[in-house]
């Protein structure tokens, strides 16, 4: 089991020292999601947020989705204007983004307002889309519309588990900003009618929640999972905090369930992004391709060596500093239309 306390990271009762490039932890943690599933009734704080994850890798290297369902839409313009007039209720501001990759591609993240929202510990449905926690398995339907070129995005997801849920993280010395891996690996199953699209590939889900504002905390970080041969995953996270301290993360998650704590290894910088976003990894790295490439958030696949393997990793840099920015805040709306009050 993984605990963490007082800055130390507890591997099987063997503790580990967690800490930043300044010297202060990133522990302890609680709350979160419960073991064996999303927890989607989270409590979630005036101007906060709490949002699941789930990426996919298709098996024949064709296709890649992201789905992350907002409880608070963190990158809401709508939101952030809410926030600047006062305390904000992040179930007024909830959002499903769908972003499909490979030859048909679409974007989806249209916010809407609490009467489209309805949660429980097991479900949660946002406007026409829903999600539930079944018997272990993650069942998603979709009926989104893609921006800023209308087109349909309906259909069936399937998320199983291949690995359970580690312990929370905390990613702020304030102790309002949290991690959560709940599926760091799984098999994921697409089967989506509009657009035609059927694939099966190596998975991924998680939970971040907080009690505030990001951008408020964070200058950015950088982050990544990689798929490991012996059915394993491998955890990368970067943190850069506005109070000038840094976060590294590096974590083992093995087929049986064991969790180490790596040491966070030597930053390797990549290319930059076409709107000119840094990407940086730890260990060495090469660009394969990059999935998403907006002002202020970048994903990306990378080619990552591993104990004489090469990895197919999921990677992302996000710059709370350009998302807070006038002309990015401009921009939003485009690729985030909001439907109700």
């Amino acid at each position: 089991s993984v605990v963490i306390d007082q800055g130390t990271y507890s591997v099987n009762g063997v503790p580990r020292l967690l800490v930043g490039d300044d010297g202060g932890p990133v522990g302890p943690a609680g709350g979160g999601s419960p073991a064996g599933g999303p927890g989607f009734d989270q409590v979630v704080a005036p101007d906060g947020y709490a949002w699941w994850y789930l990426d996919a890798l298709s098996d024949d290297g064709r296709h890649a989705l992201t789905l992350i369902a907002f409880v608070g839409s963190v990158f809401s313009p709508y939101y952030a204007r809410a926030r600047r007039r006062g305390p904000a209720d992040p179930e007024h501001h909830v959002a499903l983004n769908v972003a499909l990759y490979g030859a048909t591609r679409r974007w989806t993240m249209t916010e809407r307002g609490r009467a489209s929202l309805q949660r429980t510990a097991t479900s949660l449905r946002i406007g026409p889309s829903a999600m539930r926690w079944e018997g272990g398995v993650l069942c998603i339907d979709l009926a989104e519309l893609a921006a800023p070129w209308p087109a349909r995005v309906c259909g069936r997801l399937r998320l199983e588990p291949q690995l359970g849920s580690a312990d929370p993280v905390l990613l702020s010395a304030s102790g309002s900003h949290h991690w959560q891996p709940i599926a760091p690996r799984a098999r994921v199953s697409v089967d989506l009618d509009a657009p035609a699209l059927r694939w099966q590939g190596d998975g991924y889900l998680d939970a971040n929640w907080g009690g505030g504002p990001l951008e408020d905390a964070f200058v950015g970080w950088h982050w990544s999972r990689s798929a490991l041969p012996d059915g394993g995953c491998l955890l990368q996270y970067d943190v850069q905090r506005r109070d000038g301290s840094l976060g590294s993360l590096n974590l083992r998650v093995g087929h049986g369930g064991d969790i180490e704590t790596l040491e966070p290894q030597a930053v390797s910088t990549l290319p930059s992004s076409r709107w000119g976003l840094a990407r940086q990894a730890q260990g060495p790295a090469n660009l394969a391709t990059t999935l998403e490439d907006g002002p202020f958030y970048v994903r990306s696949m990378l080619v990552t060596p591993w104990r004489g393997q090469t990895l197919r990793t999921v990677h992302e840099s996000l710059s709370l500093q350009r998302f807070s920015s006038p002309w990015v805040q401009a921009l939003l709306p485009f690729r985030m239309p909001r439907r109700g009050g």
